[in-house]
């Protein structure tokens, strides 16, 4: 099973908007500060609640997730990179980058979790958050969005070596005897 790093953004159910969004990353290239250069690519698709995604991710880049600091420095810049150009597109109602992040949260999930979400890279048009209570957290992302503050990804040596997993699963059932 492969495990994407994307930008993922929910687009409402115009199809039009996915489209535009699409459009804005569709081709873009990065040269990365390891030297290697990037293109990203686009998906489109229907959640269950008839809304419209968008996956952009880039070529060249690991789909086995984060299994080396190296591979989250590389992510991290990528996902800069992602928020950076997302400032400059209005088509879409939120969005989130990172490890398998499509169709995070259904428009209905997200509106019911809005007051108590913490979910660092969030960025929400301002119009979701008209009536609701949000955390602190959000901050201004561009004029029509906010966000809660990106913190790059992640490097777990526990999730990528499934040798220290299964160590220390015989350690927590050694300490519950």
């Amino acid at each position: 099973m492969a495990w994407i790093f994307s930008l993922s953004a929910e687009c409402g159910s115009d199809q039009s908007n996915v489209n535009q969004f699409a459009q804005h990353f569709e081709g873009i290239e990065w040269l990365l500060s390891n030297g290697r250069q990037c293109q990203c690519r686009t998906d489109t698709f229907q959640d269950m609640e008839q809304n419209w995604w968008c996956r952009v991710y880039p070529n060249n880049i690991s789909e086995v997730g984060i299994d080396s600091p190296e591979s989250a420095y590389v992510m991290t810049e990528l996902g800069i990179l992602f928020y950076q150009t997302l400032r400059f597109t209005s088509s879409f109602r939120y969005a989130l980058v990172g490890v398998e992040v499509d169709e995070f949260r259904t428009y209905s999930e997200l509106i019911e979790d809005l007051p108590n979400l913490s979910l660092p890279g969030l960025v929400l048009a301002k119009e979701l958050t008209h009536g609701v209570e949000i955390l602190p957290l959000f901050r201004t992302f561009s004029s029509s969005y906010v966000w809660q503050p990106y913190e790059g990804e992640i490097y777990n040596p526990l999730m990528a070596s499934p040798d220290l997993k299964n160590k220390l699963n015989e350690l927590l059932a050694v300490s519950l005897i």
